[in-house]
């Protein structure tokens, strides 16, 4: 199949729009996070607002599922699967890898937390996440109860996302499963 000089401008273009959409809405501290509706790889739909009033989210960015940056990084949280888990948060990890990849690759490394799916580039580049090659960059949002940005980790460290993520958690004061009950 022959790709015209049109459909190659027009993806091109694509590209550009999606780029500065995510420059012109890079979220801040304080904002609000925008809704979103995502397939994971455990087979359901999240959306922000299924949390909104009940408990945190943690949306973990990484631009690529079975590179080695984002393997190591995927690992790490699992491994720290105790320590996070002793928090009443939804925790996930987004990428734009479609739906079968994200699952392939949750089920290859035996992650016990959903990846999100995010083709379409929509809500990477509404987080302000998505990077000029086209894949997201590895930031870390950490939203509370109410929907509010409370914190964005724009300095992830794959080998130790796990024990960061658990650590931030605990330093923003999320609740701890022991603690919700009392609340």
């Amino acid at each position: 199949m022959k790709t015209s000089v049109s459909q190659i401008v027009a993806t091109g273009l694509g590209s550009a729009v999606l780029l500065l959409a995510s420059l012109a809405s890079a979220l801040e501290v304080g904002d609000k996070a925008p809704e979103f509706e995502l397939q994971a790889s455990d087979g359901n739909t999240y959306r922000l607002s299924d949390f909104v009033g009940e408990k945190p989210v943690i949306l973990a960015f990484f631009p690529a599922a079975f590179t080695g940056g984002c393997t190591i990084q995927c690992k790490a949280i699992r491994d720290s699967s105790d320590e996070i888990k002793r928090f009443d948060v939804a925790y996930f990890m987004a990428s734009v890898d479609d739906v079968e990849k994200n699952t392939e690759f949750a089920a290859e490394y035996e992650l016990d937390f959903p990846v999100l799916s995010d083709p379409d580039k929509a809500m990477t580049a509404e987080y302000g996440v998505l990077g000029g090659s086209g894949y997201a960059n590895r930031w870390t949002y950490y939203i509370d109860a109410q929907g509010i940005v409370v914190q964005i980790d724009k300095a992830t460290n794959p080998n130790t996302a796990g024990t960061d993520l658990a650590r931030s958690m605990a330093e923003l004061g999320f609740p701890r499963h022991n603690q919700s009950a009392a609340r």
